[in-house]
């Protein structure tokens, strides 16, 4: 009953719903990695079930090919805790966000005028922005107690 109601998926992405709880004695580690599914295959192997007519018997099986994508980190969020969970404080974004990346955030491409994130960027540029960032940067280390990264997958280079 795992996988009840068959149905067609809401999302064509799959979204990370729980973070696994950090272990602060453990170095800095990404937590989570996306992946598409690509399709499926099957496979033969010998079964290793005793007491089963089939124990060390070749079966053929089902699986699911996985396509994991490289992925860039385009910005970073700082959380703090409150009485009601965790509240994002602070967002910081790269300065080169490529195509790819901005035109998730539209629902029509062509249609837009691609300003996303010229703001952001422009801060880089800037003294005053590069100051800004630095203090965002400083209140992410001094108050969050969780840091999440932003990151996007390089779907072109798949070979689907």
């Amino acid at each position: 009953m795992a996988f009840y109601p068959k149905k067609r998926s809401a999302r064509h992405r799959g979204k990370v719903k729980a973070f696994p709880k950090d272990d602060a004695s453990k170095p800095v580690h990404l937590t989570c990695f996306i992946g598409y599914k690509a399709g499926m295959t099957h496979i033969v192997r010998e079964a290793d079930r005793p007491g089963s007519k089939i124990n060390k018997k070749e079966v053929v099986e089902a699986v699911t090919v996985l396509e994991t994508p490289p992925m860039i980190v385009v910005g970073a969020v700082g959380y703090i805790e409150t009485p009601y969970g965790l509240r994002a404080l602070v967002n910081v974004w790269a300065q080169h966000l490529s195509e790819e990346c901005r035109r998730r955030f539209y629902k029509n491409w062509y249609k837009s005028k691609k300003k996303a994130f010229t703001k952001s960027s422009k801060k880089w540029e800037v003294d005053l922005g590069k100051k800004s960032i630095e203090n965002d940067f400083r209140k992410m280390l001094r108050y969050c107690k969780v840091i999440r990264v932003i990151a996007h997958s390089q779907v072109i280079t798949n070979n689907i």
